[in-house]
């Protein structure tokens, strides 16, 4: 079987199995039934043809031949280690390709930057990560690109209606809808956006150009949602969470369509975003375990969910679709998602006085931001991650100060449900 097979005879290949092997011949590494790390900043040629072959892909100066492999010439531009997890990775939502990048950010703002320019509109939805909305809010405006935030509502209509002002305030920019950016489920408040609503209202638009609808997808994927499926044109993923899984490192991906993969592969050579050749390696070592990690874990907090509900200490319980969410929610989630992950968050009856004694207590949890990992976290985003939101933009996006937001790992379930027992008897 080729190392680029993704079949078995007649049987194509779950992606776990596909996770142990796609890609690399241990016949290229001397029979290294892993790919060693390839830890170097340039390559050698085998001769003054090859160079200029691969320096004219490389640059855009000739169209690559159907069955030619883009030559290595540079750490910056490609690498084994790096080639390999694009491979895996693409596997996963099905895509034309992958890139990988030095941090989630780095994913977002390469592939932004890749798609827009002075006078274009950005939609995206909000609440979304903190860092994606200060790049969308302080730094996009300051290149000349304009954005459109908008809290969606379950039916899509509110999105819909931000889509179609976009492209009236791009009109009379002199601009185009770059980009329709959604996060879903939102951080931290697990609310859903219908992402074919949002694909239909894109197509609504007319623009001889549709704008890609981009899908930050690190809540829910690779195994749980799969945006494509659902109209999305690009995925973008904080490998630093669940894909990454150990809370060691630091990287982002970006997957989708081939044209527009193109165009972030120029923008990540030029402004040197993608990611080390190590880091790639550790990718390569979580996929294998990625769906056991996953499965693990939402078990885990699907259990914590169903004890915490009706707690008296506790408000509500925002989980994606969940019970307490509305039937549009719930429907959304029927349609799109298969699984409502790890990560949710809790009201407590109470404000941030309340919050903080109740997360002080803990001992099992781990007081600190980010998500996806093997340990179990749990963070204050109206204080930290969300601290930059203004007042009015917090109540608009439902993020109070007595909410808290829980990754759950894969430790014992009742040790973890203990843990948040005696934590609330705090407050």
């Amino acid at each position: 079987m080729s190392h680029k097979s993704r079949v078995f005879g007649d049987r194509p290949l779950a992606p776990e199995t596909l996770m142990m092997g796609y890609g690399y011949d241990p016949t290229l590494s001397e029979g290294s039934i892993k790919a060693p790390i390839f830890q170097t900043s340039t390559f050698v040629f085998r001769s003054a043809e090859d160079g200029k072959r691969f320096f004219e892909v490389a640059y855009g100066l000739r169209e690559k031949d159907p069955e030619e492999a883009l030559g290595l010439i540079y750490s910056r531009i490609n690498n084994p280690n790096l080639e390999i997890l694009e491979d895996r990775l693409a596997v996963w939502d099905g895509a034309d390709k992958a890139l990988v990048f030095s941090s989630g950010m780095a994913a977002i703002s390469t592939t932004i930057l890749a798609l827009s320019r002075p006078n274009d509109v950005v939609v995206y939805t909000a609440p979304a990560y903190g860092g994606t909305e200060y790049l969308f809010d302080r730094i996009l405006p300051r290149m000349g690109v304009a954005t459109v935030s908008v809290a969606d509502d379950d039916c899509g209509a509110a999105l819909t209606r931000a889509i179609n002002a976009a492209a009236e305030q791009a009109k009379a920019r002199g601009g185009r809808v770059a980009a329709v950016y959604v996060e879903t489920p939102a951080n931290p408040t697990n609310q859903l956006i219908d992402l074919e609503a949002a694909a239909a209202a894109i197509k609504a638009l007319g623009q001889a150009e549709p704008p890609p609808l981009v899908v930050d997808n690190t809540f829910l994927g690779p195994l749980w949602q799969k945006p494509l499926a659902h109209g999305a044109d690009l995925i973008l993923y904080s490998l630093t969470k669940y894909v990454g899984g150990h809370s060691d490192l630091i990287a982002g991906a970006c997957l989708g369509r081939a044209d527009l993969m193109g165009r972030v592969a120029e923008m990540r050579t030029i402004c040197g975003t993608i990611t080390d050749p190590h880091t790639a390696w550790l990718l390569m070592r979580s996929l294998e375990t990625l769906h056991i990690r996953m499965e693990r874990s939402q078990v885990n907090a699907m259990e914590l969910v169903k004890r915490l509900r009706g707690h008296p200490k506790v408000e509500g319980v925002l989980d994606a679709g969940g019970v307490e969410t509305t039937p549009a929610q719930q429907a959304i989630f029927a349609r799109q998602c298969t699984g409502t992950g790890s990560t949710f968050s809790l009201r407590l009856k109470g404000g941030e006085a309340e919050a903080f004694r109740m997360l002080n207590a803990l001992k099992l949890f781990k007081l600190a931001v980010s998500l996806g990992g093997t340990e179990s976290l749990v963070s204050h985003p109206s204080s930290t991650t969300h601290s930059d939101y203004s007042p009015e933009a917090k109540t608009r996006c439902g993020i109070g100060d007595n909410l808290v937001r829980l990754s759950v790992g894969i430790e014992n379930v009742d040790d973890l449900y203990a843990d948040l027992v005696q934590a609330l008897d705090a407050i």
